[in-house]
C-alpha cells in the first residue's frame, strides 16, 4: 500500500487530493498538510474533506509527518512547491506536482530533484489534457504553417497566474510542432492598433470569472476552414484523478523526472 501525503489540505484541490486518494485501490491517505500556523492542526483530515474520520491528522509540516508518506501530491504555489521538492529530495520522498505558474528557475528546481527521488510535474493532471497534447502536436504537424494559432483559456476568478499553465503548455506543444520558439512567436492580448498578424505568431487570450474550473481551446483557423480543439473541466476531481493515477504509476521509481506523456505511455 502506498502512503500518500496532499499538502494544502485545507484548500479546495487538497481536499479533493484527499477525495481521489481515498478512492483508489492500493493508496492510502499518510498525511494532510496545511498551513503552519492554521487551528486546524490536529483535526481529521477526512472530516475536514467530508469523508468521514480517517483517522489522519493534519500536520502543520512536511517534517512532522515525514514518517508517514511515501509520495507527496502536491497542488501549492511556487515557493511553497519548491520548499516542499527539497524536502521530498533531502529526505528520498516522491513527489508529484501540479502547482502552476512557476518560473524557468524554479522548474529546473524541480528536474534537478530527479536526480535524486522520482518527479512527476505536469501543468495539468487531467488525462483529457494530456491526451490533448498529443493531438495538439499531430494537429499543428499536419497543417503546417499556413493556419493561424490562437489560445483561448477561462478560469475562475481567483486563479492568479495567467495564461494558465495549461495554455501554455499547449502553445508549446504547437510551437515545437511546427519548429518554432513559444517564447518568441506568443503573444498575450492584444489592444489597441496592433497591425495586422504575423504568420507565425501564436496568440493567447486569457478569461477570468465566476467558478469555472478550467476550459482551453486552441483555434487553427484559415480562409475558408477552422479547426478547434477544446478541453472543458467540469470538476477539479479530473486533476485528482491525474495525481493518483500517477502515484500509482511511480511505484518502484527511485530518481528520474517525469510529466503526465510519460505516465500515460504517450510519448
Amino acid at each position: 500500500m502506498i502512503r500518500v501525503a496532499v499538502t494544502g489540505a485545507a484548500g479546495r484541490m487538497g481536499k479533493t487530493n484527499i477525495e481521489a486518494v481515498n478512492m483508489t485501490e492500493g493508496l492510502t491517505l499518510g498525511a494532510a498538510i496545511i498551513e503552519p500556523d492554521s487551528s486546524l492542526i490536529g483535526a481529521d483530515a477526512g472530516e475536514l474533506a467530508g469523508l468521514g474520520k480517517l483517522g489522519v491528522a493534519l500536520a502543520g509540516s512536511l517534517e512532522d509527518a515525514k514518517d508517514d508518506f511515501d509520495v507527496l501530491i502536491d497542488f501549492t504555489m511556487p515557493e511553497v512547491t519548491v520548499a516542499n521538492v527539497e524536502f521530498c529530495r533531502q529526505h528520498g520522498k516522491q513527489i508529484i506536482i501540479g502547482t502552476t505558474g512557476l518560473t524557468d528557475e524554479q522548474k529546473a528546481v524541480l528536474k534537478a530533484a530527479g536526480e535524486d527521488t522520482a518527479v512527476v510535474f505536469a501543468s495539468n493532471m487531467s488525462v483529457g489534457v494530456n491526451l490533448c497534447f498529443k493531438v495538439l502536436g499531430l494537429v499543428a504537424k499536419t497543417l503546417g504553417d499556413d493556419y493561424d494559432v490562437e489560445v483561448i483559456e477561462t478560469h475562475h476568478r481567483h486563479k492568479v497566474d495567467s495564461p494558465s499553465g495549461t495554455a501554455l503548455s499547449m502553445g508549446e506543444a504547437v510551437a515545437d510542432a511546427l519548429g518554432r520558439d513559444l517564447k518568441e512567436c506568443a503573444v498575450y492580448g492584444r489592444e489597441g492598433q496592433v497591425g495586422a498578424r504575423t504568420q507565425k505568431e501564436i496568440g493567447f487570450e486569457t478569461i477570468r470569472a465566476g467558478d469555472v474550473v478550467g476550459d482551453h481551446t486552441v483555434l487553427f483557423a484559415n480562409e475558408g476552414e477552422r479547426i478547434e480543439i477544446t478541453h472543458k473541466a467540469s470538476s477539479r476531481m479530473t486533476f485528482a484523478k491525474g495525481a493518483v493515477r500517477a502515484a500509482l504509476w511511480l511505484e518502484g521509481k527511485n530518481t528520474g523526472f517525469y510529466d503526465m506523456q510519460d505516465v500515460l505511455d504517450l510519448k
